[in-house]
């Protein structure tokens, strides 16, 4: 067994790879950015280095750093967990020449498997199906385009490099090609500096269902069964669960077998998914399922793997590196039981699910039966701008699906985050939804349903008592009725009922509560507290929490509020902290509700600003290239006339 390791990453899974390597006896090494200087996983580790500015393209993406900081501390291996230097074939190589040994498969296999075109013509070679498609070298738009057509829409279009839903875009009819093109081109080249993309057949009612598998390198490979993620956004995975519902013996034989084909094909080492596109009309077929891609690194979902088979992939992982060989046969690998992930994320589903940053206030994961939390912040962290938002993993198990699902929903019920804007209540609704208990849901469940899984909102009564205990600090937050500091007597009173209004900002936005005071105790004009909710104090703030959602109520002042309106009402304001990537307007130019007026990028991803209403433009602030921070005026418009 190696003796020491360096993870080239941060967060949730360098937590998560330090656990298991100080189990086994391995010394650890952290490396941060300045961003992550004082992060969970940097006191974790046995040591930490300095490897760079916050901007992982100075930092985490620069192997020669991690390189030296190997060398510094002596570490004899280095694991990359996933994304980041994972899949860079360049770095495994240079981990080799130094004598490092790299925590993952060989740089052939991540070449073989790296790129989408390349990946495809091999599966095929292997007797694996895969989705038809155009996979060539040429990328002219207009060459393209025909492809699309000869292969009939609805076509995805995806990066050839890279993966987690960037670079992707689903286009339905040919007028609306070329604009997803540029776009998916420009998202591509900023992710993986690779423009590159192929075009594949959209699979109507598809389910995304991959496999786990391990090699030894030495021609040798097992898989530990399959994991449906079909639930996603953006083509990004947001519940996976293991094992698929509705999966036969027969189909899961026929996927089992194919992924460990891909695999030999390769005769690849360590942790591997193999993922597939499922037919999701009617039953899962043996014939109806078709390789996608395949990811040659330690998956975000893994832990439902480890939930159903008992087995630890990271440790599994490490021995391989060591030169040990497959930890178990195919035979003495079962399921036993279910287990589902979802992954709670500092993002705003109320606005497309845009990124969203800053100082986490309050974050209460408290244990629940059967639930694994696997998390590399906590409270007072920060979610920076510059990594990807999870805030943290929850894995719920159980004897069966049902049973996961309830344990997932006590542990919603139970958990509490504030500050950034996160997804918290949008996973309980998506968990109670009929077709995820169910188990008929396809890839297109979030998007048909999203105003449904959105729906609700902290009620005014909730409001009402955090605008109680801002206004009397004094009296215990956590109680609904509160004293009249007015009222001479509890028991009379001569004026009858009384009412306050308080200008307040609720998540930024100016609201007025009015507080009714009726003999000595006050709640919200017009009705009676619920006891739905909450109100929670931190240093950072006062929030009034409900059903999952938790919404930070501050005092303002009436008249600087009134003259900032009068500056800014016109403003159209950057929705997150990101780079300015196109301007569409000029000053003078006259925009209809829904024109795009710039696109703002973030996490490598795009986000359209679009004109709130008809209106002309008056002032451009921003130009292309810049930095803008969330809220920051981007455009500004006139009424017409």
């Amino acid at each position: 067994m190696l003796d020491s390791v360096l993870i080239a990453n941060r967060g949730e899974i360098a937590c998560r790879i330090i656990k298991t390597a100080r189990r086994l006896g391995l010394r650890t090494v952290a490396v941060y950015s300045e961003a992550d200087r004082d992060a969970l996983h940097v006191r974790m580790a046995d040591e930490a280095v300095a490897i760079g500015p916050s901007p992982s393209s100075e930092s985490y993406l620069v192997g020669e750093r991690i390189l030296e900081a190997a060398k510094a501390t002596g570490a004899a291996s280095i694991h990359p967990g996933y994304g980041f230097l994972s899949e860079n074939a360049a770095f495994a190589e240079a981990c080799a020449e130094a004598g490092i040994v790299f925590v993952g498969p060989s740089a052939s296999a991540i070449r073989a498997m790296g790129l989408k075109d390349g990946a495809k013509a091999l599966m095929e070679k292997a007797g694996v199906p895969v989705v038809p498609g155009y996979h060539g070298e040429r990328q002219e738009a207009e060459f393209l385009k025909q492809k699309a057509y000869e292969i009939g829409y609805p076509v995805l279009i995806k990066a050839v490099a890279g993966g987690g839903g960037k670079g992707m875009r689903r286009v339905d009819k040919a007028i609306e090609f070329e604009a997803a093109l540029a776009s998916a081109q420009r998202e591509a080249k900023s992710a993986f500096g690779d423009a590159r993309v192929l075009i594949e057949k959209f699979v109507l009612n598809p389910r995304h269902i991959e496999i786990q598998v391990f090699g030894d390198g030495k021609g040798n490979a097992v898989h530990l069964f399959e994991r449906d993620c079909s639930a996603q956004r953006r083509h990004q995975k947001v519940l996976e669960e293991a094992p698929a519902p509705g999966m036969t013996q027969e189909t899961r034989a026929a996927m089992g077998a194919a992924a460990v084909a891909a695999a030999k094909a390769v005769n690849y080492a360590g942790a591997g998914t193999i993922e597939f596109i499922a037919d999701g009309s009617g039953t899962l077929r043996p014939d109806g399922f078709w390789f996608m891609e395949m990811n040659t690194r330690l998956q975000v979902e893994h832990p439902v793997t480890e939930m159903i088979t008992g087995q630890d992939l990271v440790e599994w992982q490490f021995r391989i590196a060591s030169g040990e060989g497959l930890p178990l046969s195919q035979d003495e690998i079962s399921i036993r039981g279910h287990a589902v992930e979802v992954r709670l994320y500092a993002e705003d589903p109320d606005t497309g699910f845009l990124p969203s940053t800053g100082r986490l206030d309050l974050l209460e994961l408290p244990e629940s039966e059967g639930v694994r939390i696997d998390t590399g912040v906590e409270t007072g962290a920060e979610i920076s701008a510059f990594y990807d938002p999870m805030i943290a993993k929850l894995i719920a198990y159980g004897p069966d699906r049902q049973t996961a699902l309830d344990r997932l929903a006590v542990q919603f019920d139970r958990s509490l985050i504030a500050g950034p804007k996160n997804n918290l209540a949008f996973l309980a609704a998506l968990v109670a939804h009929e077709e995820v208990r169910r188990g008929g849901f396809d890839t297109g469940l979030i998007d048909r349903d999203l105003a449904r899984l959105t729906a609700g909102e902290v009620g005014e009564e909730t409001i009402a008592a955090a605008v109680a205990a801002l206004v009397l600090p004094e009296v215990p937050a956590e109680t609904f009725g509160w004293q009249d500091p007015f009222a001479a007597t509890n028991a009379f009173e001569l004026t009858g009922r009384r009412q306050t209004g308080v200008r307040v900002e609720v998540d930024g936005e100016p609201r007025e509560v009015a507080i009714e005071w009726r003999g000595g105790t006050a709640s919200v004009a017009g009705g009676e507290t619920s006891g739905a909710g909450r109100v929670v104090r931190s240093d950072r703030g006062t929030y009034a929490v409900e059903a999952g959602r938790a919404v930070r109520v501050t005092l303002v002042d009436h008249l600087a509020r009134v003259a900032e309106d009068a500056e800014g009402a016109s403003a159209v304001k950057a929705p997150m902290h990101g780079k300015v990537i196109a301007v569409d307007v000029a000053p003078g130019d006259r925009v209809e509700k829904g024109a795009r007026l710039a696109v703002v990028e973030a996490m490598k991803m795009e986000h359209a600003i679009t004109a709130p209403r008809d209106g002309t433009v008056e002032t451009v602030f921003v130009t292309e290239g810049a930095q803008v921070d969330q809220g920051a005026p981007v455009v500004a418009l006139a009424d017409e006339d």
